[in-house]
């Protein structure tokens, strides 16, 4: 990261390009700035195809690290298997299989056909974490006495977040975590773990986190910037 760049999270995007697009409007990434995505980039919202695209693009604006979700990995599963094909239609892949062009009764094609070759490359380039000097950055949860080098991927990728029972990392780091939707469109702050899925996909906000500063931006579904956000204190 440049000298005076910004880090900044954004929790689970689930295809909603709208409120992706106005979160970087009004968050302005430049060259000096870090965006990690949390994951879940798609399925379940109206455009997980624009998302892709519209991260692609902002990769060339900032230093973009995109982590793995578990929908990504339930689509990666897919393009390898036919046979992992309906568990992940079932979990909102055939919304992010929409947005790509299908339509039921169309003309037989695999997955692969469906999804660009570039679409295809960002995904299986997506990280498992994400790890800085004061911060680590994972989509779902974390073993606490584990390294992120070590950690199983059920628990990156699949882990519920458990307010009453999550414990700190044993590095001692403040923990950025999706997956766990806060229904109530509050990021969930413990202190050592700040969790900012948001539930922008079911009627919530996307947030994104200035681990930096603790500013936070959020949008809803619509792309309808949400004023008067509470900042937090993620920089302990």
């Amino acid at each position: 990261m440049m000298a005076g760049g910004r880090t900044i999270a954004i929790g689970d995007i689930h295809g909603c390009l709208d409120a992706l697009a106005a979160l970087i409007d009004a968050i302005k990434p430049g060259p000096a700035d870090t965006v990690i995505t949390l994951g879940d980039h798609i399925d379940r919202g109206p455009d997980s195809r624009g998302v892709v695209d519209r991260l692609i693009t902002l990769s060339g604006q900032c230093r973009l690290i995109p982590l793995l979700g578990n929908h990504e990995e339930l689509l990666l599963d897919a393009l390898r298997d036919v046979n992992a094909m309906r568990r992940w239609l079932s979990l909102g892949g055939a919304d992010t299989l929409r947005s790509y062009g299908w339509v039921a009764g169309g003309a037989r094609r695999t997955l692969a056909d469906w999804i660009p070759s570039s679409h295809q490359k960002f995904l299986t380039g997506c990280q498992p974490w994400h790890e800085t000097a004061t911060h680590l950055f994972v989509h779902a949860g974390y073993v606490p006495e584990l390294p992120l080098a070590d950690q199983p991927g059920l628990a990156l990728r699949w882990r519920v977040t458990d307010a009453a029972g999550a414990v700190p990392h044993h590095s001692g780091k403040v923990a950025v975590v999706g997956h766990t939707p806060q229904h109530s469109g509050e990021i969930l702050d413990l202190g050592f773990l700040i969790c900012i899925d948001t539930n922008c996909a079911r009627s919530g906000w996307l947030t994104a986190l200035d681990t930096t500063s603790g500013q936070v931006w959020q949008s809803d579904r619509a792309g309808k910037l949400r004023p008067n956000v509470r900042q937090t204190d993620a920089t302990r």
